[in-house]
């Protein structure tokens, strides 16, 4: 993991990015998967960058690898309290990093069941294990088809791409 981080942080100061390889027909003799951003089967991906991961009655939200990658080192999380509840597509917190703020909006409805308090202390889980330690809320679904309407990882890898290629 460590190496990844420091590899895509090398990789951003020397503005080095998969999308200008293409553009300038270089074909690398390795493939380096969205510019060292991970994206993991199983989990669900909205256009937003956050992700859940549904398992039973529980859907566990945080955001993506590609948009900590592009956050930069995460300073500070601002997460609701339990109890609360999301609606898809709105904001519940923010993510302050060294470059920016931004908004972390619930790619579904329903109660806030848990939040991950260890981001107060440590809010740099969110760069250093952006799918595990570094998760943000657990809700109880109210809608459970809205998952329906969310990416899988192959469709958010395309997504990634589409996006870098455009900036």
């Amino acid at each position: 993991m460590a190496l990844r981080m420091w590899a895509s942080s090398t990789a951003n100061a020397l503005r080095i990015s998969c999308s200008a390889a293409k553009s300038s027909g270089i074909s690398p003799s390795f493939s380096i998967a969205r510019c060292f951003s991970s994206v993991l089967d199983g989990l669900k991906y909205a256009p937003s960058h956050e992700w859940v991961k549904h398992d039973g009655g529980v859907a566990v939200v945080g955001i993506t690898d590609h948009a900590q990658d592009h956050l930069g080192e995460v300073v500070f999380v601002d997460l609701p309290e339990a109890g609360g509840s999301v609606s898809q597509g709105s904001s519940f917190g923010a993510v302050e990093s060294v470059k920016a703020t931004s908004d972390i909006n619930s790619p579904v409805s329903g109660e806030i069941i848990e939040v991950n308090t260890k981001l107060t202390e440590t809010p740099g889980l969110v760069n250093s294990s952006p799918y595990d330690n570094g998760w943000m809320i657990k809700v109880k679904p109210s809608n459970p088809s809205e998952l329906d309407s969310l990416m899988g990882s192959k469709e958010y890898t395309k997504f990634c791409e589409e996006e870098d290629a455009a900036h």
